[in-house]
């Protein structure tokens, strides 16, 4: 590797005095969500690793348009930042709890799924007081720097500089490594610093965005149409209480915490509502403990390994490890509607459809959407009339192409134009780059199902970091399942099925303190 330094922002090496800026962070994270949380997490138990995570909001929340009163995150509390790799690392569950004076409340309590709220407010404590995050910064581009054999990241302040870790200024004791220089002189249109960062390494933790179907998309993209995604369905929940009828599509369990808030919320034997979803029923989530071990590193390990053609059929089949619904959500449904039933005259005013798709949609009066339905099984078709519509159609990995755009050549890519990543979570990439990307839930197509599970967060940050060490830094289970899911053992490959001839062209690091 190259020992040249990139050039100086403010000016020449002698001419002006080394800032943080100058030194390259050895791994920049875009994006700070769970999953890219965990990683600095765990990386500030390796002081010898310089890391810096830029964020384009201005703090940290997950998902704040489903924190619904109750609802909770589909996995044990255990599968919280770090715990899994570093039980004893400053930043568990039981460490904000301990902090918050709620272990014993906790404890007592004897639950072991918490509150999604809970769960963000966790998140955020660690964020807040966590070095090396900086909010309120947008990457706009990334580039390989050819000479330096460093990645150039140039970035854009949002808001105003804070004082406090999540903003990137220190905690007391640690260095803000990555902080970027901002110029005097240099801004945007709207006055905004513009800086630059070097990495010798980069993770992509952008996380995922609302997905909304194609004939739906013209009501959700108009204004004043009121067809929104889940993920806001805070925001106008009082609205949605007050509209007449409202049909909510999707059959995942983002759409079942939906329909039964508002089905406990609207006046009895006046429910105006309807449940609508393409899966042929309202299926429960796979939760079997054999069938949980498909959330292993075992089997991560072992779908990693399979040939691209067999991981493309295995994903769809198994849509019930991901996109069922919890046993405990679809009691409390069927338990609402019968107590409704049960202090009524009749039947409750909601109905639940299964295999049904949406064809068209459009506006047929001023307060008025219509919907034209098709039953998958039975071939019929059907034109339904509502209010508002909430589309609990779940989530697509965020397009990079732009961020990306100058390393785009240099991008290995399956049959189906999609990155190959390797076993270590990095992209494959052509030798010429000398440093490693990695991406953390954008790689479903080659680590399968667990990939977007929070269960599996703290193992792949540590997977990472190790991978980026000469030492590795955390010690992993060599087995974690009591399934083998193979004849051969998968163990840990660091080549890309399909093209086994590849070298992998990046070596550890071998960071010294500084």
């Amino acid at each position: 590797m190259s020992t040249a330094q990139p050039p100086n922002p403010a000016g020449s090496a002698d001419s002006a005095p080394a800032t943080a800026a100058d030194r390259p962070v050895d791994l920049a994270g875009i994006g700070i969500g769970p999953f890219n949380l965990s990683l600095a997490a765990l990386a500030h138990g390796v002081p010898a690793l310089r890391t810096a995570f830029y964020e384009q909001r201005p703090a940290f929340h997950w998902h704040p348009g489903l924190l619904i009163d109750g609802a909770t995150i589909q996995v044990p509390f255990l599968a919280d930042l770090v715990t899994l790799a570093d039980p004893g690392s400053p930043w568990t569950f039981l460490q904000y709890l301990k902090a918050h004076e709620r272990l014993f409340p906790f404890y007592i309590a004897e639950r072991f799924q918490i509150e999604r709220a809970e769960y963000d407010a966790y998140c955020r404590w660690v964020s807040e007081r966590l070095p090396g995050l900086h909010f309120d910064h947008r990457v706009d581009a990334v580039r390989w720097d050819h000479e330096y054999e460093l990645f150039e990241i140039d970035l854009t302040r949002l808001g105003p500089a804070a004082d406090g870790p999540a903003s990137g200024a220190p905690a007391s004791g640690f260095p803000a490594f990555g902080a970027p220089a901002f110029g005097a002189v240099r801004t945007d249109e709207e006055g905004r610093a513009l800086g630059r960062v070097y990495a010798r390494n980069l993770v992509l933790g952008v996380g995922t965005e609302p997905y909304v179907p194609e004939p739906l998309r013209p009501l959700a993209d108009a204004p004043n149409v009121p067809v929104l995604h889940s993920s806001d369905y805070l925001e106008h929940r009082e609205r949605l209480l007050a509209t007449g009828h409202v049909t909510v599509i999707g059959s995942g369990q983002s759409g079942a915490e939906v329909f039964l808030d508002l089905l406990r919320n609207r006046p009895l034997g006046a429910e105006g509502l309807h449940w609508m979803a393409r899966t042929p029923a309202f299926a429960p989530m796979e939760y079997s403990k054999l069938g949980l071990e498909q959330f292993s590193p075992d089997y991560t390990r072992y779908f990693h390994t399979l040939p691209e053609p067999v991981r493309d059929q295995l994903l769809p089949r198994q849509w019930q490890l991901y996109k069922g619904i919890a046993h405990e959500t679809l009691d409390a449904i069927h338990h609402e509607l019968y107590r409704r039933a049960l202090h009524s005259d009749g039947w409750p005013g909601a109905v639940l459809t299964p295999g049904v798709t949406v064809r068209t949609a459009g506006r047929i009066a001023a307060a008025q959407l219509e919907l034209h339905l098709e039953h998958t099984e039975q071939g019929t078709r059907a034109r339904h009339t509502t209010e508002a519509v909430v589309l609990a159609t779940g989530y697509r990995e965020r397009r990079v192409d732009t961020l990306l755009a100058a390393l785009d050549p240099y991008i290995r890519r399956d049959a189906s134009e999609r990155p190959r990543v390797d076993a270590e979570h990095r992209l494959v990439l052509d030798p010429m780059i000398k440093g490693s990307v990695y991406v953390q839930n954008a790689e479903r197509h080659t680590h399968g199902v667990g990939t977007p599970d929070l269960g599996l967060a703290a193992w792949r940050s540590a997977v990472i970091l190790n991978s980026l060490l000469a030492d590795p830094a955390y010690r992993l289970p060599s087995r974690t399942a009591f399934t083998a899911f193979g004849l051969q053992p998968s163990g840990r490959c660091g080549t890309v099925i399909g093209d086994p001839h590849l070298p992998d062209q990046r070596t550890p690091l071998t960071p010294t303190r500084t």
